[in-house]
């Protein structure tokens, strides 16, 4: 086991829900914690894995409901690391894929404090794990693209024609506040209707759903199944390969 120093932040990964799916150093620094900050996406039972020991400080953000905004979480993490303690910062999916890790780096590097990162299987590797599509196939797609569904202002200004491409898989992060525009941009440049896409409802979770629809159909999907966040959405015809047995 490598030494997890006093006065260091490790920024760690939780995978997408399931708690086998946690590295072993990753589960290995929840054990060595004094201070654990946690997201709201990290299950109970990776939680259950910390020692009573440890202080907990949830720091989760769901839409329209941030307990810390992301401005007071640095000062909170500079705080605990410069009492001389282990802190661990613990993030759903992969701290580097849409989880603000970058950012909380460059604030703890800025400030001279140690910073390592324990990656996390990212959700579209758990969507397409859970429910049994490849995100990439030699007769589907040579490309997929991790994708944003709102900007740093809220808005879902995407580089469109990049995004709009045959031959590749969107793996579309927090996409539900924006699923109309979405929709109807990427068909606007050229990605056809009947494209296949499923949305992804807390993928690995014992409570996963997989809803499909096409690209044509998204927004009625989200209404009619009243579906909400954490979903991910899967755009490209690799999602027909999906195994029908888990679909709803």
């Amino acid at each position: 086991m490598s030494p997890f120093p006093a006065g260091c932040v490790s920024l760690i990964g939780a995978g997408p829900g399931d708690p086998e799916l946690l590295t072993l150093k990753a589960f290995h620094r929840l054990q060595q914690a004094e201070v654990l900050l946690y997201d709201n996406l990290v299950s109970p039972e990776i939680l259950a894995w910390v020692p009573s020991t440890v202080e907990r400080l949830f720091v989760g953000k769901m839409p329209g409901n941030h307990t810390l905004s992301q401005d007071e979480i640095g000062p909170l993490m500079l705080e605990k690391v410069r009492s001389g303690r282990r802190v661990v910062r613990l993030k759903g999916g992969d701290p580097f894929v849409f989880g603000r890790g970058g950012e909380e780096m460059e604030v703890l590097l800025a400030a001279g404090i140690g910073v390592e990162i324990v990656p996390g299987i990212t959700a579209a590797l758990g969507a397409a794990a859970a429910f049994g599509f490849p995100l990439t196939h030699r007769e589907h797609a040579q490309s997929c693209l991790f994708v944003t569904g709102h900007l740093k202002d809220h808005s879902v200004d995407l580089n469109w024609p990049a995004l709009a491409q045959p031959r590749q898989t969107l793996a579309i992060y927090m996409g539900m506040t924006g699923i109309d525009t979405i929709s109807r941009e990427l068909q606007a440049h050229g990605l056809p209707g009947d494209t296949p896409a499923v949305l992804v409802f807390k993928a690995t979770w014992p409570e996963q759903k997989l809803h499909h629809a096409t690209l044509a159909t998204l927004p009625q999907v989200v209404r009619e199944q009243s579906i909400k966040s954490p979903t991910l959405l899967v755009i490209g015809s690799v999602v027909s390969l999906s195994l029908q047995k888990h679909s709803v």
